[in-house]
Formats: C-alpha cells, structure tokens, sequence
C-alpha cells in the first residue's frame, strides 16, 4: 500500500513514546495564554442617525450610553458606508466592501464582482482572526451578509455566520424583521420551526438575553478564555415597532415636530464641543423627492400621527439602552466589565425610506418597482393606539430622519454626511488605567474599515499574512489605537473612497468631494460638489467652483480607487441591478408540501407567486377546521381557512383585510384549488374552486411585491405574525384538524407588469418596425 499520503503519528511529538505507558513520556500542547487579553463587545445598531443618543446630542435617555462615553472615548468625525450590508462586511474585514463583494444590500445579485455577496476565504473576519487566537465568539440579531436566495435551510451555509468564524449564532439571517414576530430565527445553522411567540414577547430583549446567555455559560465553563460578542440590533431600522411601556415614556415628547428637534440637539450639540465653532446647522433638506416640509405647515391631524411615529422611535433607542445596561450588569457580576472593550455605533445614517409622509404600511411603501399603478396606496389606515404595535408596519416620515442625523444633510444612501456620519464610543475602563485610553473627544477622521484593525491591536494581535495555507488579502482600514491613547494624534486614515448607488464620495485630508446622483444622468464631473470638512462638516459651503483643479484630482483619485475595488459598473438605469442569477428560475417550478414541513423561507416563498398567475391545489383526506396554507404576516399575505365548516380566503392587503367566503365544505376527501390571475396594474383576482365547482371569485386587489410576503409558506397552520388579527385573536394559530394530504403551487405565467412581460412587449414592439 502506498504510504505517500500517510503521516508518521508520532512526528513532531515531544514526548517520548514506548511500547508501554511505563516506557513512554507523556507531553501535552502549551496552554493557551489566559488573562491577557481583554473581551471585545461591538454593538451595531441598524439606521441610527449621528444625534439619536444622549452622548451625541439626543433628548432620548440613554444612562448606559451616557456611563460608557464619559469613561470612554467618542469619535466625531466617524464615517461608515451608507447601507447596511457594505458597512457589515467592512466593519467585519477591514476591507472596503466592493472588494469582498457587497456594492448593494445583499438582496441583489445583478452577476458582477463587486455585488457577490459572499466573504471570500482569503478575506478573513475578525471573528475568524480572533478565534484563531483563542477567543471564543459569539453573534447575535441581524446578519444580512448571505444573500436572500441563499438564506434557506437547503443552503450551503457558506456565509452563514458559523461559517465566518462565529461559535455560536442567534438572530435573523436578513435585514429587517418583525420585532414582536420574527419571520425566520436562526440558531447556529438551523432555522428555528416556530409556531408562536408569547405575547410579551420582543426580539431585542430576546437577542440580548442569548447573548447575555453566551457569556454566562462561557465564564460557567472557563474563567479565563476571552470572548468577542458582536452584538446587531435589528432595531431601529423599519419597521418601527416598541414595547407599549416604552412607547408610554415618550409620549408628547415630539409634539412640537422635527425642526424644534433639530435645533435643540444641534445646540446640545455645541455646548458638548462635538463640532469646532462656527459650524452651522442646514436648512432643511430641499433636494427633490428627499425634501422636508416645514413642521408648522402640517395640519394638526399630521402632526398628531407624525409626532406618535417619532416616539415609537424614541421608544427603539430607549429599549436599546436598557438591554445594554442588562448586558453591562451581567459583565459587572462577573467581574468582566473592566476587562471588555466595548464599542457601540451605527451601520449607517437615519433614512429616508418612510417617505415625505411616512407609513403605517411598512411594505406598500419599501417596494421598488418601476410601475406602480396610481391607485397605489402607500399608506394604511390604523387606529393611534395600533401604531407601533405588532398589528402595525409603520415608518416615520424622513423629517425624522433628517433630525436623527442633525447636524448633517441628506439620508442612509447618500454619500453626503446624513448617510455615513454616525455616533460612535469605545469604552474600556481597564485600558484607560493603563493609559492606553484616554477618556474624552476626537475629531479625527476615522471610517469604518478601522474597526477591525483597531481591535486586533488593543487584543495584542496582528493581523496574518497567510492563514491555513492561504496568502491573505491585504486590509484597507488602519488601526486608530494611537489615536485613542493620544487626543493629539493625527487620524490614521488619510483617504477613502464611497460609492453607492451611483452616490460618489472621495476624502482626503479633510477635504471631501461627493454628488447626488440622480438615476439614469451621466456619471460626469458636473455632479461634484467639494467641502472642507475640517471647517464646513455639515457641507454647507460647496467649493468646486473656487478649486476646480482640487475637484479634478480627486475625481481623478476617485476614479483609480473605483477601479482598484471594483466598484465598477456603476448603476445606469438599466434595470441590471435587479436582475438574477438565472439559476434561480428553478425556483418557479411547482412544488409540493406535505403536513408537518417547516415554514418555507421567505425569498424561496416569494419565486412561487413574484409577479405572476398561480395556482395552489390543496387535497384534503378528510375536512377539518383551521388553516390549510397560509403565506405571510399583518403586513401582508394570504391565509386560506376553514372556520365554522365554511372555505374562507383571508386576503391581507398590506395591512387591509380582504375576506371571501367560498361556502360550506362537507366532510369528506376534497380537491381545492385556490388560482391568483395576475392582472394589469399589478393586481390579482382569486378564483375558488372546489371538487371541480367555482365557489368564489375575489375582489381584484393589489399584488403583493418587494419584500411582501414577508413571512413564508406554513402548511396546516398560520405561524408567528397572522395574516387575518380577528383569525388570531379567535384561534391563534389555528392548526388544522383535519387531514390534509398535500398543498400544491404551480406558478403560472409572469403578470402584464413583470419584467419579463414588459421585455417580451418591447422585443415585440421593435421587431413590428423591422
């Protein structure tokens, strides 16, 4: 037998080894070193602006936050990328985001470099880096770096964060989610199958008491190993929903609207010295389609509603606070608060995503389609005290987004300050005795690719060449460890590019170049606008025109880093953004689901109904009560019942309840057959046909897109958030009692306003003048 692969067991053993134990000598590998390096917490909150915290200017208490700033250090001219998924990867790297492939949120997949969605194996994360060094690790809340078409429980699991150098794992893979309802939890590398939450249930306080759970069965187990817990809220980003106790404690407090807000957190602001003298604060935004109008312009009934959405709001970031100072306590009693590093900041800037109006209909107004009908109804109607609840969906209006990001213009998304300017502080009292913090402010430039170098140098790490046999990329981002033991220290990080969704940036040594690319215009130099940052943070005093020869050379630098980190290609109003890998077509063919299948995931769901006629056959053994399929949740889906021995369809239309009634269904074997016909504006028209018979024909509705439904298939059951409340509050989940054979989907023809049709349109309308 050949021997060319077999490895002598006894090579390199340092012990003796003998034909017995008495003629051996035992050895065993070194310990690893204990007591040195300090744990690491980096607490990631989605969407908050630069003033939404106590230490940055807010009004909202934040006591934790407050304690962790005056014995830590907060960096004011911090910079982040402007969407959550780059920011993660280079948060998470150290690399700028277009080279580990997340150009876009990673619910895209357009088939270019920089939008791969997938960490290569010679981009290390810290996680990996840190395990390696014998820290155990731990993540929990949002992921959202594994794309939405990978985030099923048939995946590989290659981005998943066990993958990425996590131990242990809880949260939700994607980038929003219910807060009283999750739509798919996640354990290590399993999806949870859950029917129902407790009432008092919410997913803040529930991420953090896993995580509170990590450290403490850690310390149970040893008492020395460091840990590094990255900690990612899915809160405060949409939709905005907050324990009634929280929302109570807010309530009046935004009556007098988001100017008054903007004014009395900007002179916080000053007084606190975070900007130098004779910065000003913006006039509102004005841009086209991102403006906001003046609160005193709102009728009363506006601001009533207007006001309630901000303290729901309010009401995420005071929640976000108390589970910190549980989390704080839990270190303190073990006596590990000392000896933890502790850093909390944003993804991004606050958004502009609610609209000029807000929403209370999360989904209707987060979709980005093309061709939305006139009657298209952005908004629903919900009584004051459901807003905020789980029966709501709700967004503020961006004037709220703007105030969150006082002093700064501009939105999450934009290169401008709004989208990459965020609160940052670093805490760690055991380093500040040993003089290597030094308590106070610092308005260094600074981004969000130095996190992760910044941290290996405070553990005593440095970052490899190669690992397990693999040359490494090298890090984009440089450590600012000199800069928080010296408050004179120039900033580490000299230059960075930005782009966006076609929004471009460059910095360089205080001065800052950026656009606001509107869709579909040229790429050219007359976007640019130019800013001394260093005198002008809130970028109010546009210098291109007086240095157009600076304009030139960092236009010029942008364009060399863009190639360098494969920005390109740039978003052109193609449509290439939403195209998808074609592989996925396999995903429309027809699927059957037995009794007893876990939840279908979300995206998995959506390829079987996405802009086109269907149909779903469902074959009954013996008629029962309860829900035979159901697909979504209150802010939208469809829920198909038998209650009180009658068929029912419950058809919830972004948040307004539609019910046909298809009449009695004896006992007995039955062929159901429920059939959606896309029709022209993006609607559909339910047929109901029992055992061959048409029983009932729905009224025409709105079809559900974007990220609706958001929940996925449930078969024999409505999991977690209802699609019909009243259903809910009479059955809760209503498990079917009969039996039920098998549900059925046969996607049928994509609908007049999908892509492919109007691609199939087009090809037909030139091929008429051929």
């Amino acid at each position: 037998m050949s021997s060319a692969t077999r490895r002598d067991p006894y090579e390199g053993f340092p012990g003796h080894v003998g034909r017995t134990f008495a003629d051996s000598e035992p050895a065993w590998p070194a310990p690893a070193p204990t007591g040195k390096a300090p744990n690491i917490v980096v607490v990631l909150v989605d969407d908050m602006g630069y003033s939404d915290i106590g230490p940055f200017g807010s009004e909202i208490p934040t006591p934790v936050l407050d304690r962790l700033a005056h014995g830590g250090v907060r960096l004011t001219n911090y910079h982040t990328m402007p969407l959550c998924s780059p920011a993660r990867a280079a948060l998470l790297t150290g690399l700028n985001p277009h080279r580990v492939g997340y150009a876009m949120v990673a619910n895209s997949d357009p088939g270019f470099p920089g939008y791969g969605m997938q960490i290569a194996d010679d981009i290390p994360t810290l996680a990996e880096l840190l395990r390696d060094a014998g820290y155990a690790t731990y993540a929990v809340g949002k992921w959202h770096l594994v794309r939405d078409s990978a985030s099923n429980a048939a995946d590989d699991r290659a981005g998943w964060p066990l993958q990425k150098g996590f131990d242990q794992y809880y949260g939700v893979l994607e980038g929003l989610t219910s807060l009283f309802h999750p739509h798919q939890l996640v354990r290590d590398n399993s999806p949870l199958d859950i029917d129902e939450f407790p009432d008092d249930y919410y997913y803040t306080d529930d991420i953090t008491d896993q995580a509170i759970a990590m450290v403490k069965s850690l310390r149970a187990h040893d008492q020395d190993k460091p840990f590094f817990l990255y900690l990612a809220h899915n809160a405060v980003h949409g939709p905005l929903q907050a324990k009634a106790e929280d929302i109570d404690r807010h309530r009046g407090r935004y009556d007098d609207g988001w100017d008054a807000l903007r004014e009395r957190r900007f002179a916080a602001q000053k007084a606190a010295g975070l900007f130098p003298p004779g910065t000003r604060l913006p006039a509102r935004n004005s841009e086209a389609g991102l403006d906001v109008p003046a609160w005193e312009s709102l009728t009363e009934e506006r601001r009533r509603l207007y006001a309630r959405y901000m303290d729901v709001y309010a009401a995420l970031v005071d929640n976000i606070d108390q589970n910190l100072g549980r989390l704080t306590d839990t270190l303190d009693a073990l006596g590990e608060l000392d000896h933890t590093i502790i850093v909390f900041t944003s993804d991004n800037g606050g958004t502009g995503e609610g609209g000029a109006e807000g929403t209370r209909s999360y989904f209707s107004r987060f979709v980005h389609h093309p061709g939305l009908p006139d009657d298209w109804a952005p908004d629903v109607d919900r009584a004051p005290e459901l807003i905020g609840g789980p029966r709501s969906l709700v967004h503020y209006p961006r004037g709220w987004g703007m105030a969150s990001n006082t002093p700064f213009r501009l939105y999450k998304g934009h290169t401008y300050a709004g989208g990459v300017r965020v609160p940052f502080l670093l805490s760690w009292p055991g380093g500040a005795r040993e003089g290597r913090l030094a308590p106070g402010l610092r308005p260094q430039y600074q981004y969000v690719t130095d996190i992760a170098p910044t941290l290996l140098e405070l553990a005593g790490l440095r970052r490899p060449d190669t690992r397990r046999g693999r040359t490494l990329q090298e890090p984009d981002g440089t450590s600012f460890a000199p800069v928080l033991s010296d408050a004179a220290h120039d900033s580490t990080h000299h230059e960075q590019y930005c782009e966006m969704s076609g929004n471009r940036s460059h910095y360089r040594d205080g001065h800052k170049l950026v656009t606001l690319h509107r869709p579909g215009t040229p790429y050219d130099d007359s976007e640019w606008a130019l800013y001394d940052i260093r005198t002008d943070p809130t970028e109010i005093h546009d210098l291109a025109a007086e240095r157009p020869d600076l304009v030139k050379e960092l236009s010029a630098a942008w364009e060399e880093a863009a190639w360098r980190n494969g920005v390109f290609p740039l978003p052109d109003g193609s449509g290439a953004l939403a195209r998808r890998n074609p592989a996925e077509r396999r995903l429309a063919r027809p699927l059957t689901l037995l009794p007893g299948t876990p939840e279908l995931e979300r995206y998995r769901s959506s390829r079987l109904i996405s802009l086109r006629s269907f149909d779903i056959e469902v074959l009954l053994d013996e008629t029962g009560e309860g829900v035979l399929v159901s697909h979504g949740d209150q802010g939208g889906g469809y829920s198909l019942y038998v209650e009180d021995g009658r068929l029912r369809l419950a058809y919830n239309e972004y948040g307004v309840l539609h019910e046909t009634d298809a009449g009695l269904l004896a006992t007995g074997p039955h062929h159901v057959l429920l059939s959606a016909t896309a029709e022209e504006g993006l609607r559909w028209r339910f047929t109901l046909i029992v055992d061959g018979t048409e029983r009932a024909v729905s009224d025409s509705v709105h079809q559900l897109i974007g990220m609706a439904p958001f929940q996925g298939i449930s078969i024999g059951v409505d999991r977690k958030s209802p699609v019909s409340w009243p259903v809910y509050e009479r059955h809760r989940t209503f498990r079917f009692t009969g039996r039920l054979r098998s549900v059925t989907y046969r996607p049928g023809p994509p609908g007049p306003d999908s892509p492919e049709a109007v691609a199939t349109a087009l090809r037909e309308a030139a091929s008429a003048f051929e």
